[in-house]
């Protein structure tokens, strides 16, 4: 994901936020401290009285579901996605599906799977992280690696994952491993 860290207008952003297509701060590309931070300046919606104590249950609920720590902010479970939600939901769903892509797989399946690849840049909520998935896949191609089947394809989506992980300063994964982390589970037994 490309931060921006000024306005088309030459503003300075807060650290964290970043722009969407339309120049304005995009939520779902920013991480929800960031966006806190920008946005507890304002007031409060107003709600009834029966759905804000239903609000501040759930949102009570959530973050103690979801927070390492009591001082740290983290998002509600029941909000929509910031970067960090949505990356790991869309990492999850993209392996465990090559995970289970078919060694050998019909025309059909490929075509599908393919189908899901390249619509990503087009489709993808946050537009930056679309936009350099896009540029990679012009360098790296899917079509062979769904043309390999399960093995080929798992490669592929690892090592495009470790180029995001290795953007964003994050340690990458051996992708040797694919296939015990997203369907059989790891060789000493902890998944069982």
């Amino acid at each position: 994901m490309l931060e921006s860290h000024s306005t088309p207008a030459g503003g300075k952003l807060p650290p964290g936020m970043v722009l969407g297509p339309d120049g304005k701060p995009c939520k779902v590309c920013t991480g929800f401290k960031a966006w806190t931070k920008e946005h507890s300046k304002k007031a409060p919606k107003s709600h009834s009285k029966a759905t804000a104590s239903a609000g501040a249950a759930s949102a009570a609920a959530g973050a103690i579901a979801t927070s390492a720590e009591p001082s740290e902010k983290s998002l509600p479970r029941d909000c929509p996605a910031d970067v960090e939600r949505l990356g790991r939901h869309t990492w999850t769903f993209l392996h465990t599906t090559a995970s289970y892509f078919p060694p050998s797989p019909s025309l059909a399946q490929k075509s599908s799977m393919l189908s899901l690849l390249t619509s990503l840049p087009t489709l993808y909520p946050c537009s930056s992280c679309a936009d350099e998935l896009g540029s990679y896949m012009k360098s790296h191609p899917p079509k062979e690696a769904v043309e390999g089947g399960r093995s080929t394809l798992e490669r592929w989506l690892c090592e495009v994952h470790n180029e995001v992980n290795e953007r964003l300063g994050k340690e990458a994964f051996n992708c040797d491993n694919v296939g015990q982390r997203w369907r059989d589970g790891w060789e000493d037994g902890r998944c069982d």
